[in-house]
């Protein structure tokens, strides 16, 4: 019997294909930034999924011209980075310094956990917080001209989920954490952070093929193939090492130039984000002189 799910205001649900259920971030005019209540829905529609006999794989994707620019800075999530957002969020996190990394990696986690598959459609950016959720999928596939970074780590804090070295390698994850630059998707597939890249014409009928193929495998034991793998991931030490980075990434809120940025943040977000990229001419300042990039 098919399920029904509760109504959404940010998220648009189709079923493309026999036992496919596809979820689309629907801020485009955002870039799809995740507020909490974007996320709440999220983690209830995919929680719902997960209970839904008629469904035997997921597809996350995003509306507009990308899969997800990160978190919605404007909503308070990053204040003082220990501190709980200003608006509720969609599941319960103990409280306390490192709270907002805590709380991703246990989102991330609740992902992992899930028994049907998912599957990230990526296309144009993927940063930041939009990385982690890509990351925290069964499968990624990527437009061969997606943008993969987390520029974050230039003036705010090392990733709340540090999954880069698990799925990239030591020197691939290492560029991207002291530089914040950018991979195509083409260098997202050949690094590990994704399966597969694609045209960008040909990303969506080739996800749906790809799930249609994951679909045909009994739900039961499709469950057991992914619990198996992930039992391997954390037999080495995925979970506890996720954990650990988070209290890494909370002392980062408590150097100087991180306060000062925050600072910056909360008079203008924008302004904030151009000084921070300008100088490397990339994201929202890529083609602009460099003294146009900062302020």
């Amino acid at each position: 019997m098919t399920r029904t799910y509760d109504q959404c205001e940010f998220l648009e649900l189709d079923r493309p294909r026999d036992g496919i259920l596809r979820v689309t971030l629907n801020r485009p005019e955002k870039r799809n930034a995740m507020s909490n209540e974007l996320r709440r829905e999220l983690f209830a529609v995919l929680e719902q999924a997960d209970a839904d006999e008629d469904v035997r794989v997921m597809i996350l994707r995003g509306a507009g011209t990308c899969f997800s620019s990160g978190y919605d800075l404007t909503q308070g999530s990053v204040e003082g980075g220990g501190e709980r957002p200003k608006r509720p969020t969609p599941y319960y996190t103990a409280r306390g310094i490192g709270y907002w990394a805590r709380h991703v990696v246990d989102g991330c986690f609740r992902l992992w956990d899930l028994a049907t598959p998912l599957i990230a459609q990526v296309h144009g950016y993927c940063l930041a917080g939009g990385t982690e959720l890509a990351a925290s999928c069964d499968l990624v596939y990527v437009a061969d001209d997606a943008q993969i970074g987390y520029p974050a780590i230039r003036l705010m804090s090392p990733p709340d989920n540090q999954v880069f070295p698990w799925l990239m390698g030591m020197r691939a994850a290492m560029e991207m954490m002291l530089t914040g630059d950018s991979i195509s998707g083409r260098q997202a597939a050949e690094s590990g952070f994704a399966n597969r890249s694609f045209p960008a014409g040909d990303l969506e009928s080739a996800v749906l093929d790809i799930a249609e193929r994951v679909a045909k495998v009994p739900a039961g034991l499709q469950q057991m193939n992914k619990r198996a793998l992930h039992r391997q991931m954390e037999a080495m030490g995925i979970r506890n090492g996720l954990r650990a980075g988070t209290e890494v990434q909370a002392q980062a809120w408590y150097t100087p130039e991180v306060i000062a940025y925050v600072g910056e943040l909360r008079k203008g977000i924008t302004s904030a984000l151009d000084r921070r990229d300008g100088q490397f001419g990339d994201y929202r300042t890529a083609g602009r002189s460099r003294s146009e990039g900062e302020n």
